[in-house]
């Protein structure tokens, strides 16, 4: 079960993708949860999954 204060989740998840897995798809996959649940999560928080660098960063508007 992921936590759900975001910013723990912010730290969880990408410590995760850091170390563990090539992708937010593998990282969910493997935990059974939903990127898009996670993505909302983080964006309420002002962050967004980058593919490219395989992990959440912070939104500049």
């Amino acid at each position: 079960m992921l936590p759900k204060d975001p910013n723990i989740l912010f730290s969880m998840i990408n410590t995760y993708l850091r170390d563990k897995y090539p992708s937010l798809d593998a990282l969910c996959d493997d935990l059974g949860e939903g990127p898009a649940e996670i993505k909302a999560s983080l964006a309420s928080i002002g962050y967004e999954y980058d593919p490219e660098k395989n992990c959440f960063i912070k939104v500049i508007v």
